[in-house]
C-alpha cells in the first residue's frame, strides 16, 4: 500500500510580499517541506529568489527548505545557500560540468543531494551517481515558470527512476514538480513518486485554504 506522500509547497505560487507569513502558514497547515525554486534568468527564463532571501525565510519555518537551484554555473552558489539554511540543494546535470563532484560538494556541506530532470534529460545519469543522491526530482513541465500543465509523459519516467532507486537499493526520495493537482497526484505516487511539489494547487485561496488544499492532494494520492 502506497504511504502518504510528503507535500512540498512551492513559494513561487506564494504572495512575495509575505513570504514570511506565507512559509509559516504552510507550515502551519501540515506542509512536509517547503519548496525553493531558484531561477537566474539564464539556465531558466525566470528570475527569483537568491540566498539572502533564504536567510531572511528560515526564521520562520521549522520544516526542511528544499533548494531547487536552476541556475548555471551552479556550483559557485552552493556554499551560500547552504549558508542560507538550505536542507537538500537539487542540482540539474547540465548546469555544470561534473556533476559527480557537484553533489559530493553539496553533501559535503552536510546539505541532502538532489539531482533533477527536465522532460528531456535522459535517466541513465541517474545510474552514475544514484549511491551519491538523497533526493531525484523528476520535472513534469519544463522549468521556469509556475501554473503549467503537467506532462503526462513524467508518469512513465516516474516509474523508470522509481525502478532505478530499487534495483540500487537507494533510500532517495522520488518527487515530482510542475503541474500536480488533486487529479494527478495519485498517478504519480502509483507510478513511484513519495514527494509532491505543489505549487497554486496549495495556494490558491489564501492562507484560510492551504491546510484543505494540503489535505486534498494528500487524500487524492
Amino acid at each position: 500500500m502506497a504511504k502518504t506522500p510528503l507535500i512540498c509547497p512551492s513559494i513561487l505560487a506564494s504572495d512575495f510580499a509575505k513570504l514570511g507569513q506565507e512559509v509559516a502558514a504552510i507550515e502551519a497547515a501540515g506542509a512536509d517541506w517547503v519548496h525553493v525554486d531558484v531561477m537566474d534568468g539564464h539556465f531558466v527564463p525566470n528570475l527569483t529568489i537568491g540566498p539572502a532571501v533564504v536567510k531572511a525565510l528560515r526564521p520562520h519555518s521549522t520544516l526542511p527548505f528544499d533548494v531547487h537551484l536552476m541556475v548555471a554555473p551552479v556550483d559557485p552558489w552552493l556554499e551560500a545557500y547552504r549558508e542560507a539554511g538550505a536542507d537538500i540543494l537539487s542540482v540539474h546535470p547540465e548546469s555544470g560540468p561534473h556533476l559527480h563532484r557537484t553533489l559530493g560538494t553539496i553533501r559535503g556541506l552536510g546539505a541532502k543531494a538532489g539531482i533533477v530532470f527536465n522532460p528531456a534529460t535522459p535517466l541513465g545519469i541517474l545510474e552514475e551517481v544514484v549511491d551519491l543522491v538523497d533526493l531525484v526530482l523528476i520535472m513534469s513541465v519544463n522549468p521556469g515558470f509556475g501554473g503549467q500543465k503537467f506532462i503526462d509523459t513524467a508518469l512513465t519516467k516516474i516509474g523508470r527512476a522509481r525502478a532505478i532507486l530499487d534495483r540500487a537499493g537507494s533510500p532517495a526520495h522520488l518527487q515530482v514538480d510542475g503541474g500536480v493537482v488533486a487529479a494527478n497526484a495519485g498517478a504519480c505516487v502509483a507510478a513511484g513518486a513519495d514527494a509532491l511539489v505543489a505549487g497554486s494547487s496549495v495556494f490558491k485561496g489564501g492562507p484560510d485554504s492551504y491546510a484543505d488544499n494540503i489535505k486534498a492532494l494528500k487524500a487524492a494520492a
